[in-house]
């Protein structure tokens, strides 16, 4: 069975570097690690990097690989899974997300999200962040909870595209959008085997109870990673690897 990594933000496929080693190490070699356009692959034209855009583009990686897969995916990238297994499971056979507690009614986005939905602030941020030095991104997602083994590997890809498709896509999902998608299709989801990691210490995604609340109605079962944060996957990658693995062979 293929599984099909896809990452979020601000990241490109790197992310996954040392996740997908202890993959093939305990035997899933059949891996691909999709980039979403502006994450490391470029925006074509007339994609507008929209929360909906992103669904329709996941679709059509999917649609082309042409057998149901594993999804699996982090940050946005865990929020486009959500949303194709709402919309298209006929295109997977289990999903996986670290980002359902977005999905929650109650959840409010973290701050830099907030920063990125508000008009010129996100603007003057993503500009920032993409005139740093490569030397000081690396230390900026170092500082934020990224190996930084791996931080030196993503920085590089961190331009003025990721920042304005960024822009875009926060901007599409500001609330209540997400939790008002979420109330329409979420049960839905419940139509293929699902996991929701919950690393104990990410704070991006909302509270672990928003976490399980969503998971709950997405049909989902929950893995919690104690002591690992937003980016469990360069923090463990060992044991975090393991946990996916015993949930895809559960149900194959």
């Amino acid at each position: 069975m293929t599984v099909v990594l896809v990452h979020g933000v601000p990241e490109t496929a790197d992310v996954w570097a040392p996740f997908v080693e202890e993959l093939a190490r305990l035997g899933e070699a059949d891996v691909v690690a999709l980039s979403p356009p502006g994450f490391g692959a470029p925006v074509p034209d007339g994609f507008d990097a929209t929360m909906d855009a992103y669904r329709g583009w996941l679709v059509g990686e999917l649609e082309g690989i042409g057998e149901p897969v594993d999804l699996f995916g982090h940050d946005w990238g865990g929020g486009h899974v959500l949303n194709v297994a709402m919309t298209r499971p006929d295109l997977i056979r289990t999903w996986v997300s670290d980002v359902l507690g977005v999905f929650d009614a109650d959840y409010v986005w973290h701050d830099m999200a907030q920063q990125w939905q508000t008009p010129e602030v996100g603007e003057a941020v993503v500009a920032g962040l993409g005139q740093m030095p490569v030397a000081d991104r690396v230390a900026f997602l170092d500082a934020a909870g990224m190996a930084v083994e791996v931080a030196e590997r993503v920085a590089p890809g961190i331009d003025e595209a990721m920042g304005r498709c960024i822009l875009r896509l926060y901007r599409s999902a500001a609330q209540p959008i997400v939790a008002d998608h979420a109330a329409e299709h979420l049960e839905r989801a419940a139509a293929r085997p699902g996991l929701a990691l919950v690393p104990t210490e990410d704070t991006y995604v909302g509270t672990v109870e928003q976490r399980r609340r969503a998971a709950g109605r997405a049909g989902a079962a929950v893995a919690v990673l104690d002591r690992l944060g937003h980016w469990w996957m360069t923090q463990d990658p060992s044991g975090t690897a393991r946990v996916a693995v015993d949930f895809w062979r559960e149900h194959r």
